[in-house]
């Protein structure tokens, strides 16, 4: 395993450069470093002094960072977490004021352009989409995916940046999108805490990257704790390199470089850092860089000290190990500055950071007071011909009485005022309701948009192409009609590519990819491992980078293991950056009604409830499934299609525009159109009810049938609250457990469609049962909805409404 030298101090690579230029280098990185520092300070004492809610800073990771940002391009990417501010400043990425405006939630992107306020501090991003949702040019820009919280949650999307390269490298047909790539030379770098490399997600990412070789370079920041927990606690022999050694890459085979530093030695750092990314860069190695020996002054952030669980021995030798302090020697033994030069470095860093703070805060607090200000005015305008002047003047009064005001304590106010003049009717009281109707949308952009793009680019703008058939059109296996769909769009655009466990050799499980491995090589459809936290953030990072995945999820039941990366990063990207950055991959899987416990599940409720964020598509057949493909093809979102599992051998016609007809999203549509009561379904329980319709029909019971098609967006036109005033009687059948999907359906229906109102019975749910369903035949018969449930159910409806004409049964 190629090791840096344990040094603090040697060769460093300035060919070309004076010993001047190389002073003036040093020095400017010692003062970004120095910069960073005092900011986390800073920062630190803002949060407890109440300004800000919550810290959380990256000193004692200065010196390394550095060294990283030497070696990043114009091109790359990062995917880090959030201790990488020094990177970031030494990028020209992100800067001080930024970093503060961040802190203090500043809902404006241009003040705060990673997330608009909507992330806590060191949450770093760049905007790579323009503000109509088209891409910014990547390749002359320096890129930053959008950072989460969660331990290692940056990785799995880690390995479709680094895979992006590949694919532009490899595949020469997509040369044309030099906006993206030239020549596949864009590395990706991630960076993750030594005690996040316990997480499954770093493991299984760490493992793929290995696999397919791609130019990945992971950075360990380790400072030998996990908050309090010690590594001895965290990694086996308390070494993540040392235990990866496996991965290292030998004549002959895959694997990783694996590159091991400390963290305050400058020199040795950009020594490392310029060898294992050249490598990475040029060859396609992925290589992993463990920085030791690092220090973390503050301890994990605002939440609490580390003197509570590091001894005095540790805390003494952090003091002595410092990076800063290191680099602050280093300089001074071989005359590179003086004590009285860094002292001076460190005086107007000090100043210069102060002042980004206050400019930070000001920039805030000024728009804030001055709404204050006439916000209270207002109120107080009201008090003067109100009978409550009393109270309206204490509102005022406390208004003005607050410390560091945010926009809740001025809405609060005015919510109040309101109140209190309920039964009052002015001039001054109306003024007082527009402030709070034309705040409440302010505050609504700031706070509550951009869940989906909703550009001019969004699958629901995509215009409807009916389907056509020929006059004899050929009755196919459904798994034809996708096959034939996704055929004509891999022909149709290059930056398609699908990937996933058995996708490629076998054409997928359901054959649904069938001979396309053949005909489009495997770059473009390609079998992956068991694995599906990094296939989910593979076709994330793809996406990121301008092509088209499509991510396969071999079951629905094995959606589960993706859940992290879906719900935490994925589903959250448009909204976190305020729709500065999108991720279009759409997630293709299959469920309902194979039986057996662990492959017969419908967690619609988990996923509707963790996933808001995704186009949740749920086609009945797979001709409505290749609509919908063709649809969000076409579109810039992320998407979730479950295909129904028991229609692949099912006949359909062939349209003979297979590839070119749409499905809208959010459209439902009437199958049947009945009098007496509203059954709305989805996926394989539809083909159910459906088959239930000539049953009921011999009982006298004519049932309108509706399927919403995608349950995220829901019914959008209303069909179910129309026809629901027509049968007022609703029925929901679903697959999932209990008070799950069928809620959520309910909910659309009764609350946001106003179903309610024309209800003369109460509504019913038909579910399976809340435990897994058993094996066998039998065990789904009793476990899930069947014919017969759906026929008694309907009439069991039908006869509390009319007895007299519908006998019961039993």
């Amino acid at each position: 395993m190629p090791e840096t030298a344990m040094h603090a101090a040697g060769t460093f690579n300035a060919v070309d450069l004076t010993f001047e230029d190389f002073k003036k280098i040093v020095l400017n990185d010692y003062r970004i470093g120095y910069e960073s520092r005092q900011a986390s300070i800073l920062g630190r004492r803002e949060v407890l002094t109440g300004k800000a809610k919550f810290g959380i800073f990256g000193d004692g990771k200065e010196v390394a960072q550095l060294a990283m940002a030497k070696a990043f391009k114009k091109g790359d990417w990062r995917s880090g977490y959030y201790r990488d501010q020094t990177f970031m400043f030494a990028t020209g990425m992100s800067n001080l004021k930024e970093f503060f405006a961040q802190l203090y939630a500043h809902p404006d992107v241009k003040k705060e352009p990673a997330s608009g306020g909507r992330q806590m501090n060191c949450h770093y991003a760049t905007r790579f989409l323009n503000e109509d949702g088209t891409w910014k040019n990547q390749v002359e820009e320096m890129n930053c995916a959008s950072d989460i919280s969660t331990t290692a949650g940056a990785i799995p999307r880690l390995l479709g940046l680094a895979y992006a390269s590949k694919l532009y490298r490899q595949n020469k047909e997509l040369a044309y999108l030099d906006q993206f790539s030239i020549n596949g030379n864009e590395v990706a770098f991630g960076t993750i805490g030594n005690g996040s490399t316990s997480e499954g997600s770093f493991f299984e990412t760490f493992n793929a990257a290995g696999v397919l070789q791609v130019p990945m370079a992971i950075s360990v920041w380790d400072d030998a704790y996990a908050i309090s927990v010690p590594a001895s606690l965290q990694t086996t022999k308390e070494d993540i390199s040392e235990i990866l050694k496996g991965f290292q890459r030998e004549e002959g085979t895959n694997g990783f470089e694996i590159f091991k530093v400390r963290g305050w030695d400058y020199v040795a750092l950009c020594e490392t850092y310029e060898r294992a990314i050249a490598l990475c860069r040029e060859e396609h190695v992925p290589v992993l860089i463990h920085v030791t020996e690092i220090t973390q002054p503050q301890g994990h952030s605002t939440s609490g000290s580390h003197e509570r669980y590091k001894s005095k021995e540790r805390l003494a030798w952090e003091n002595d190990h410092d990076c800063l302090l290191k680099m602050r020697e280093w300089m001074i033994t071989t005359a590179i500055a003086t004590n009285e030069q860094l002292e001076e470095i460190e005086a107007e860093a000090k100043q210069y950071v102060r002042e980004c703070q206050r400019e930070a805060w000001n920039e805030l607090a000024y728009i804030i007071n001055v709404e204050l200000n006439e916000t209270a005015k207002d109120i107080e305008t009201l008090a003067a011909v109100s009978v409550q002047h009393e109270g309206l003047m204490k509102i005022a009064a406390d208004l003005r009485s607050v410390v560091d005001p945010g926009r809740k304590d001025i809405v609060s106010a005015i919510r109040q005022s309101l109140r209190l003049t309920v039964k009052e009717t002015s001039p001054e009281r109306q003024t007082l309701l527009a402030w709070l109707v034309d705040e409440k949308d302010k505050n609504n952009k700031r706070y509550n948009t951009l869940l989906f793009s909703n550009t001019a680019q969004s699958p629901l703008k995509v215009p409807v192409v009916n389907a056509k058939y020929a006059d004899d059109p050929r009755l196919v296996d459904g798994r034809e009609v996708l096959n034939a769909c996704f055929d004509a769009n891999f022909d149709r655009d290059k930056t398609i590519i699908a990937f996933g466990e058995d996708v490629g050799a076998i054409g997928d499980v359901n054959q649904g990819f069938a001979g396309l491995q053949n005909k489009y090589g495997d770059i473009r459809i390609t079998d992956t491992g068991i694995r599906e936290t990094s296939i989910i953030g593979q076709g994330m990072g793809l996406a990121m980078r301008g092509l088209r995945p499509i991510a396969e999820i071999q079951y629905l039941d094995y959606l589960i293991y993706a859940m992290t990366i879906i719900c935490d990063d994925l589903t959250s990207l448009s909204y976190r950056t305020m729709g500065g950055q999108k991720a279009p991959v759409i997630i293709r899987t299959r469920g309902h009604r194979l039986e057996g416990i662990w492959h017969s599940g419908s967690p619609m409720g988990m996923i509707l409830s963790a996933m808001r964020g995704l186009h949740i598509c749920v086609p009945r057949d797979m001709t409505q499934a290749a609509g919908m493909y063709n649809t969000l093809l076409r579109g810039d979102e992320p998407a979730l299609v479950i295909e129904s599992l028991n229609g692949y051998r099912l006949k359909e016609k062939l349209p003979a525009n297979v590839g070119e007809f749409t499905v809208p999203l959010g459209k439902a549509e009437i199958l049947n159109e009945g009098s007496d009561i509203t059954v709305v379904s989805y996926g394989s329980t539809l083909r159910i009810v459906m088959e239930a319709v000539p049953e009921l029909a011999k009982l006298g019971i004519n049932i309108e049938v509706i399927d919403p098609q995608t349950l995220y967006p829901f019914d959008t036109d209303n069909l179910c609250g129309t026809s629901l005033k027509k049968t007022n009687k609703l029925l929901v059948v679903d697959e999932d457990v209990p008070g799950a999907g069928s809620a959520y359906i309910l909910q659309q229906i009764m609350e946001s469609q106003g179903g309610y109102y024309a209800l003369d019975a109460q509504p019913r749910t038909l579910t399976a049962k809340e435990h897994r369903p058993p094996y066998g035949s039998d065990g789904d018969y009793f476990t899930k909805p069947s014919l017969d449930d759906v026929i008694d159910t309907v009439y069991s409806m039908m006869s509390e409404a009319n007895p007299a004409k519908y006998p019961a049964i039993y």
